[in-house]
């Protein structure tokens, strides 16, 4: 069930890194801020929110699988803010 999210935090990695060498920032540390901020919301959801709602779903199978899909999807959400807010600082650098 976690294949979702490994495959999404490699994916997060690639994407910062790429986008920062495109901007000209360091991209190890953008591929850490993203990763790292995709880790930490993927856990506070998986262990409130999810949690929460496993005790309905638990005897579905089907909704079972789709709960837990939810925190990749939220962290993507919030990676994609991180990546907006790292644009926005790198292009405040440049002027």
């Amino acid at each position: 069930m976690l294949f979702l999210a490994k495959a999404l935090a490699i994916g997060v990695l690639i994407w910062f890194y790429t986008t920062a060498k495109e901007k000209g920032q360091p991209p190890i540390n953008w591929a850490i801020t993203g990763l790292i901020g995709y880790i930490i919301v993927w856990i506070a959801v998986r262990y409130t929110l999810v949690q929460a709602l496993w005790g309905m779903v638990s005897k579905n199978p089907t909704a079972g699988i789709i709960v837990m899909q939810i925190p990749a999807l939220c962290a993507i959400a919030a990676t994609v803010l991180i990546r907006k807010k790292l644009i926005a600082n790198a292009a405040a650098e440049k002027e």
